[in-house]
């Protein structure tokens, strides 16, 4: 526990907000693109720590946010279908698709199971051939690797009955994605973590270089934040626009390797759809064509019919940082983590959840 507080520190946390109180004089906007920095502005306070030149606005962080109804009716669908067994994540049993969720079919019957790991789906396929395990393929470039290696495994131990339904999503393409909109005026940009563990930093380079934006790979701890703030304003102050790494004890310029080659040896970039934002080129991954016969989509015969939002839910507009939750009428109201309207609200790591138990922006 010693190493985490020490990245907790007040004393620590007042010299570094002094640092950028003095300074910071230039109005900047800073998104943060992941949910764990989502989490950690709103739990410490950051934001409103900051100097009010300075304002924080959250981005497409949270992989079960930004997945479109499309694809989690896709999901449902599978759920629903004869002899096939859901094995997925835990966030992602609650998250309301068009019509139901996955936990709702599971009430009705379906077999929907929870797993920590890609690994226990496939034990599970292994302990139950005649049926067929389908593994739902949540995340960014952090999960992309292990479920990789599952695929890999699977065929090496003549696993045929797992699948992967892809939804995975690219980081640095829906960044681009967002800035070419224009809708969001930034001035720096926190990168994720985690993500840059696999990926490093390397891959937002163009966006320094093309965007003239600032960008700080970020820890996840409230000094981390606070330290990558600081760089970030002294980027703006001096007129630079490169990429620098805060959290150096979990990530390199080149990213993991290995982690990057198992992710490259099974999967290829394609266009993805991403909530409130429509398809993004090249932000997504699908099996290559080796390992098609692990892909649920071509396995199965899935027909979800049309998907919709739900009514009121300003998720999308949220997620491209266009707008906080506190304006989405139904924040606070008919949406709460209890009983959740839209994905923002249903994840820890979604901005809505994050706002309504730290943020204190509930209002009536």
């Amino acid at each position: 526990m010693k190493y985490i507080t020490e990245f907790r520190r007040p004393d620590l946390a007042e010299k570094l907000l002094s640092q950028i109180k003095r300074r910071s004089r230039s109005q900047a906007r800073i998104m943060e693109f992941c949910g764990g920095h989502t989490v950690t502005i709103f739990r410490y306070g950051i934001r409103q720590a900051l100097p009010a030149n300075l304002e924080m606005v959250s981005g497409p962080g949270c992989p079960i946010c930004v997945t479109a109804n499309a694809d989690l009716d896709k999901a449902i669908a599978l759920a629903r279908t004869p002899g096939v067994i859901i094995a997925t994540f835990g966030d992602m049993l609650r998250v309301p698709g068009s019509r139901s969720s996955l936990q709702e079919v599971m009430a009705e019957g379906a077999d929907v199971r929870m797993v920590y790991s890609t690994m226990d789906a496939l034990q599970i396929a292994e302990e139950t051939p005649d049926k067929s395990v389908v593994f739902l393929g949540i995340g960014f470039e952090t999960t992309a690797p292990t479920i990789a290696a599952s695929i890999l495994q699977a065929g090496d131990r003549g696993i045929g009955n797992y699948y992967v339904l892809s939804m995975h999503k690219l980081c640095p393409p829906v960044i681009r994605a967002i800035l070419d909109s224009g809708e969001v005026n930034l001035q720096g940009l926190i990168c994720p973590g985690h993500v840059c563990a696999v990926i490093g930093s390397d891959p937002w380079e163009s966006v320094a270089s093309k965007y003239g934006i600032p960008c700080v790979v970020s820890g996840f701890e409230p000094l981390d934040v606070l330290q990558s703030v600081s760089m970030l304003v002294d980027q703006i102050e001096s007129g630079e626009s490169r990429v620098e790494i805060a959290y150096r004890r979990g990530v390199q310029p080149g990213g993991n390797r290995q982690a990057l080659k198992l992710m490259e040896q099974v999967f290829e970039p394609c266009p993805a759809q991403w909530r409130g934002m429509g398809e993004v080129p090249d932000s997504g991954l699908r099996l290559r064509e080796e390992y098609r016969r692990f892909d649920a989509e071509h396995a199965f015969d899935i027909a979800p019919g049309p998907a919709y939002e739900p009514k009121g839910c300003i998720c999308g507009d949220i997620l491209r940082g266009v707008k906080t939750p506190a304006e989405c009428r139904l924040f606070g109201k008919t949406c709460t983590p209890e009983h959740p309207v839209g994905p923002c609200m249903v994840s820890s790591e979604g901005s809505c959840s994050a706002h309504y138990l730290y943020g204190g922006d509930v209002e009536g």
